[in-house]
């Protein structure tokens, strides 16, 4: 077999990542029918949507921690299997407790692909290219979504959304066969020593300030992008837009977070303070939110449809310079990807809540004004959970570019 360049092998992890993102940006498109075909309430909307965090809430850690035994790459594969399976029997559902288990069997396939992956990337990639790519890889979240948010109005009313399930169970099992067979296998030392050493490596991790710091700033992050972003084509719907201009519209508002993850490396490499991007990225998500929700820009649907852009473009800079952290603020390269899934087990709690909340404020309210008093709010904590970072990071001596 012939094996791709550690460069091409690399990106080749990123479109995995992105692929494991569709299947969790194949449900907010779905949302209109399966309210109309299940009668699911907004809230009970809201829980579907953070369902796919259930395993990431409660095990994400003990995944990377298995991730960093097993192997990368055969971790990565073996969720992409999982996420073909469920998917696969998801399109099979007919009630809501269904769709919900295999959600969550979906997020725990989801963190088998996720976690291991900015560890390979950095085995494949030379030290002085790694920020730029693992700023690449931050992007695979809003990737796979902005795609998910794009074909899904087009796809779903001519199909059904069981074959939505379908196709991407599809294409998690096509990927599983491209990575098996084109990224280079694990170390034989790595292999060899699989389930050693665990719960020294999990207390180093936990045992380090640096991981919990980027876990919960994280956290802040996670849970009101997918409150926001997983809630706007049921807003849009609601306003009377459909079809292709839903998908154009909700897909944009995903896909330029892209734009924010990429950025956020080439600025590392550009010598900026990490802080200070999570200070930009941060403060562009409260005034974006606040843009897009408040009452004030009701006779201003164009300005309010620009909050939102600032909202997930200058808030991508948050997750690409928070993955850079993990990883450099990891206790040692054996613990990388148990770093990664805590901060991900901190994502994930953010993303199991931030829906629900988010939901249960508009429902209390009558309509989404009040939004901002939850967005507003995590960008406060996240931006001083960042300056936080900064002085014990200095006082323990961590050269982190704070």
């Amino acid at each position: 077999m012939v094996m791709a360049s550690s460069k091409h092998s690399a990106w080749l992890v990123v479109a995995a990542g992105g692929v494991a993102a569709l299947q969790v940006g194949k449900l907010p498109p779905a949302l209109p029918a399966l309210q109309a075909e299940l009668g699911l309430t907004l809230v009970q909307s809201g829980f579907l949507l953070s369902t796919v965090q259930v395993a990431g809430l409660s095990l994400a850690v003990f995944i990377g921690l298995l991730a960093d035994g097993m192997g990368l790459k055969r971790s990565m594969v073996r969720g992409l299997c999982l996420l073909a399976l469920a998917s696969g029997l998801g399109g099979f559902a007919t009630s809501v407790t269904a769709l919900l288990v295999l959600r969550a069997i979906e997020g725990l396939g989801f963190l088998l692909v996720a976690l291991p992956a900015p560890a390979l990337i950095r085995r494949l990639v030379p030290p002085v290219q790694l920020p730029g790519m693992l700023g690449v890889w931050g992007a695979y979240m809003p990737t796979g979504t902005a795609l998910a948010l794009l074909l899904g109005p087009l796809f779903i009313p001519a199909w059904g959304w069981g074959a939505w399930w379908w196709l991407f169970a599809a294409v998690s099992l096509a990927m599983a066969l491209w990575l098996y067979r084109a990224v280079p296998a694990d170390p034989a030392v790595q292999a060899a020593h699989a389930g050693q050493g665990a719960w020294r490596r999990l207390r180093l991790t936990l045992g380090t300030p640096g991981p919990w710091l980027v876990a919960l700033t994280f956290g802040m992050y996670s849970g009101q992008w997918l409150a926001v972003v997983g809630f706007l084509p049921s807003i849009y719907a609601a306003a009377g837009v459909s079809g292709a201009l839903l998908g154009v519209l909700t897909a944009l508002a995903a896909a330029v977070n892209m734009a924010g993850n990429m950025a956020s490396g080439r600025l590392l490499q550009r010598s900026w303070a990490p802080r200070s991007t999570l200070w930009l990225g941060f403060g562009a998500m409260a005034l974006g939110s606040t843009l897009a929700f408040a009452t004030f820009t009701d006779a201003w649907p164009w300005l309010r449809f620009a909050g939102v852009l600032l909202f997930s473009g200058v808030g991508g800079l948050v997750p690409g310079t928070l993955f850079s952290l993990a990883v450099r603020l990891a206790p040692g390269e054996q613990q990388v990807a148990t770093t990664v899934g805590w901060v991900q087990q901190m994502s994930a709690l953010g993303q199991f809540v931030g829906p629900p909340v988010v939901a249960a404020v508009a429902a209390r309210a009558g309509g989404w004004q009040f939004t901002p008093l939850v967005t507003v709010g995590c960008c406060v904590v996240g931006a001083g959970l960042a300056w936080l970072a900064g002085r014990l990071l200095a006082r323990q001596g961590v050269r982190a570019g704070f």
